[in-house]
């Protein structure tokens, strides 16, 4: 019994543990997405002459 309970345990910490994983490579899919914007961005400002 007490194997099912450790089974069970192991389990839903895996799942836990794999939502956390992709909550932070979303995060860090974000960041890279908004730091490509903002490159973006600048350089069309720079490459634009000031009328």
């Amino acid at each position: 019994m007490a194997g099912i309970w450790r089974d069970f345990a192991v389990a839903a910490l895996t799942a836990f543990r794999r939502r956390d994983a992709r909550a932070i490579a979303d995060e860090r899919r974000r960041a890279v997405e908004r730091l490509a914007e903002e490159t973006i961005r600048d350089e069309r400002r720079s490459a634009d002459p000031p009328e």
